[in-house]
């Protein structure tokens, strides 16, 4: 029997403070989807960016969260602000999307005891070096304590959450992409989206979509072009987005590169190309890669978590991190070869099947369902450590049982921020055994304006985690049941 609270509509608020690139466009479809399911959903976002607009396009009523993308002075301002959304709207479940969210509603535990999920779309200590990287690994597993569900948008990313002794109830819900939006792409496709851009109509050309910054690589990618007209003169390059990096590259000035301001749809440059390219040092499970799937364009990838979920043989190729010489020869080869391009692309097609975006939602509104108290989550979301991990790397990916040293660490934590909010910014003394590390990662934060923040929109997997580069994904099944995405 059908229990009747399966149909209970639920009111739930989604914080991000990225508002642009990929966790804004998995932000939109995940609270569109629950709108359309009766349900009372509200964005919390920093104004700016598109994801307030596409609130607005289904319906979702927009809060100004106004944010900063690095932790520091600020933060437990912005923890408080938050606090305040959250008892306006009242919630059943607060769902708290990449690393500045997760830091602010789990600073003071669950805002106002409301059960929460977090999906870090790439872990905090993925853009940080150093004493940062640490103290950002300490605080995780701290704010594990406080969250009903740690969506993971892939094996990658949840294996380096385990490896990092991040412990708690794990779930995987795989990204997807809208394959009603982005469809194949054949020869015809191919030239009337040329003429749209200007481009000429049988130049050899790759495309990176991405935001300009560290994270997406560019720079590798850049490093890599010369030896790529080197085997074929003709080639071009469009880089499409914006970021910090932008300037930098430019600056480069290598021949047959161009650089195109973001677009809000990329299917034009996707439908233009031969290939696609993700020079990426780390990644989740990048939404670029599953729409470059489903137009049906080969990947040329770095080896790393989220991008290897994606490249299996006879989709593309995968090559080192940071390794420009193979990266032109991967990318020649197919501009030289234009034959293995196309077999590839339709493979990838085929292949991007597994990808749905309609079963992506549907698994999270489940796992959803399942936080506030309503229904269950279907068994294909959850999570066998030892199958994941490759061991058991704990007892149970459930609870926060052992975490060791972390008893003290609640106040550890905000008394460390306290004292950044009062603008000394340096380490701040914490209390509790275990406290200190996480303590001072946010007072650090405060000092240096980093702590690993850029990996609050980054969808990143973490590239160090040996022997996770497999072709495809780990465990078995389809649709949404391994690896979502993290940012274009």
């Amino acid at each position: 029997m059908t229990d009747p609270r399966d149909d209970t509509p639920l009111r739930v608020l989604h914080v991000s403070q990225p508002n642009a690139g990929g966790v804004a466009v998995y932000v939109g479809q995940a609270a569109g989807d629950q709108r359309r399911r009766g349900w009372e959903v509200a964005v919390a976002c920093p104004p700016g960016g598109d994801l307030p607009e596409r609130c607005m396009a289904a319906g979702v009523p927009w809060l100004n969260w106004d944010a900063g993308r690095a932790p520091g002075p600020r933060t437990l301002l912005e923890a408080l602000s938050l606090r305040r959304l959250v008892k306006g709207f009242a919630p059943d479940v607060v769902h708290l999307h990449s690393s500045k969210a997760g830091l602010a509603g789990r600073l003071l535990r669950r805002p106002l005891g409301t059960p929460t999920i977090f999906q870090p779309h790439g872990w905090s200590w993925l853009a940080a070096t150093g004493r940062l990287d640490t103290l950002s690994r300490l605080w995780e597993r701290a704010g594990a304590r406080w969250s009903d569900a740690l969506v993971c948008v892939g094996t990658g990313e949840l294996r380096e959450g385990m490896r990092a002794g991040v412990r708690g109830p794990y779930r995987l819900v795989r990204n997807g992409v809208d394959r009603r939006r982005f469809t194949p792409a054949d020869a015809a496709a191919r030239l009337a989206a040329r003429t749209r851009l200007g481009l000429e109509a049988a130049v050899p050309l790759a495309v990176c979509i991405g935001r300009l910054t560290r994270q997406k690589g560019q720079d590798v990618l850049v490093a890599a072009w010369p030896g790529v007209t080197a085997r074929c003169p003709s080639a071009q390059l469009a880089i499409v987005g914006d970021g910090e990096d932008l300037d930098r590259l430019r600056g480069e000035r290598v021949a047959g590169v161009r650089f195109v301001p973001a677009v809000e749809d990329p299917r034009d440059w996707l439908s233009a190309s031969n290939l696609i390219v993700l020079p990426s040092r780390w990644e989740g499970l990048p939404l670029t890669a599953l729409e470059a799937l489903a137009t049906g364009r080969p990947l040329v990838g770095t080896d790393i978590p989220g991008i290897t979920e994606v490249v299996r043989p006879g989709l593309g190729a995968l090559v080192p991190v940071e390794d420009p010489a193979a990266l032109a020869e991967e990318m020649a080869g197919r501009l030289l070869f234009p034959g293995t391009a196309e077999r590839e692309g339709r493979a990838a097609v085929a292949a991007s099947a597994a990808y749905d975006i309609g079963r992506t939602v549907a698994l999270l509104a489940a796992v959803t369902r399942d936080v506030a108290g309503f229904g269950e989550t279907p068994a294909e979301a959850l999570v066998d450590a030892r199958t994941v991990a490759g061991g058991p790397v704990h007892g149970g990916v459930t609870g926060s049982g052992g975490l060791g040293g972390l008893d003290g660490l609640e106040g550890g934590v905000t008394d460390g921020l306290a004292e950044t909010a009062g603008g000394e910014g340096g380490v701040g003394a914490v209390g509790g055994a275990g406290a200190e590390g996480a303590g001072t990662a946010v007072a650090d934060a405060g000092a240096s304006g980093t702590a690993g923040a850029e990996g609050a929109g980054a969808e990143g997997a973490g590239a160090e985690a040996a022997g996770v580069g497999v072709n495809g994904p780990v465990l078995g099944g389809g649709g949404a049941v391994t690896p979502p995405n993290s940012s274009r």
